[in-house]
């Protein structure tokens, strides 16, 4: 099959090492990215790995809410809040 295709400037230069590199034709180099593009994009994903994050106990809010940032401050610089 013919046809014309476009090539971004990154993906040429790629190319062509390859051809070089392989002493292949620029076809034959294109064929066989492709190839292997193709067949790497239609295979299925690897699994992840669940990753587990181990918890610690910390204790009781020793603030009464987070949500007065007056009062958390106080606290964390040691001043009696009232």
């Amino acid at each position: 099959m013919r046809t014309t295709l476009t090539l971004d400037d990154d993906v040429a230069v790629l190319l062509e090492k390859a051809r070089r590199a392989k002493g292949q034709s620029f076809k034959q180099i294109v064929n066989e990215a492709l190839r292997a593009g193709l067949v790497q994009m239609g295979a299925p994903g690897r699994r992840r790995h669940s990753f587990k994050t181990r918890h610690a106990d910390l204790g009781r809010c020793l603030i009464g809410s987070l949500d007065d940032v007056s009062e958390a401050l106080a606290a964390g610089e040691g001043e009696t809040f009232q």
